[in-house]
């Protein structure tokens, strides 16, 4: 991807997210990176191609941010943690507008978005509880398959779930009690020491 293309999704980024897709025109976006329309259209044919363009931009955005965290240097509780952390900076920073959008007026584009978080959210939560069982902080009788699904349909659930505001669901509490529901299911006597000091870091921090 050339910087110019870089630089109008970065723009366009910017007013989807904070006017939603649908009323963002093709003119709207030229005026806001101060280009005429001939030249935006040397880089997209027409709306629904900038759309995917920025869907496939946020994908790897997020894939970028996803990978970081895991680093050698957590375990499998404390990397948990930050994959639950990310996510819940992806529901914070998601304008309700912009999903919306997507899923009335670009349902194909929505669809891949929504698969492609699936698939990358199931693989890495999988990769985590065989991790987890290596270093003895989660039950060698868990069956990791089922354990990796029961977690994202419940983060999905939850992430639209009307019982729940967004101000609920990205709170600490309902963060730390989401964690601490799903890791004293799986883990070992080893792994619930590790969530208690995880768990009384988060509250020390949040109390600074």
């Amino acid at each position: 991807m050339n910087a110019d293309l870089k630089l109008i999704l970065a723009k366009v980024r910017e007013l989807y997210m904070k006017y939603g897709i649908k009323s963002i025109t093709m003119d709207d976006v030229s005026r806001e990176l101060a280009i005429s329309k001939k030249t935006l259209y040397q880089y997209v044919s027409d709306k629904d191609d900038l759309v995917r363009l920025f869907i496939e931009n946020e994908i790897e955005r997020k894939q970028e941010e996803l990978i970081k965290c895991f680093q050698v240097r957590y375990n499998a509780i404390e990397e948990l943690f930050e994959i639950s952390v990310f996510m819940n900076k992806l529901a914070r920073d998601q304008n309700p507008a912009t999903e919306y959008d997507l899923k009335k007026y670009y349902p194909h584009h929505y669809q891949r978005i929504v698969e492609t978080r699936r698939e990358r959210m199931y693989k890495y939560i999988l990769l985590n509880l065989k991790k987890g069982k290596q270093e003895g902080l989660y039950r060698e009788d868990m069956d990791e398959d089922v354990i990796a699904k029961l977690y994202l349909s419940r983060s999905e659930n939850i992430h639209f779930n009307e019982l729940f505001t967004v101000e609920e669901f990205t709170s600490i509490k309902l963060f730390t009690e989401l964690i601490t529901y799903h890791v004293r299911g799986i883990a070992t006597k080893k792994g619930i020491i590790v969530l208690e000091k995880k768990v009384k870091e988060l509250e020390t921090n949040k109390n600074k």
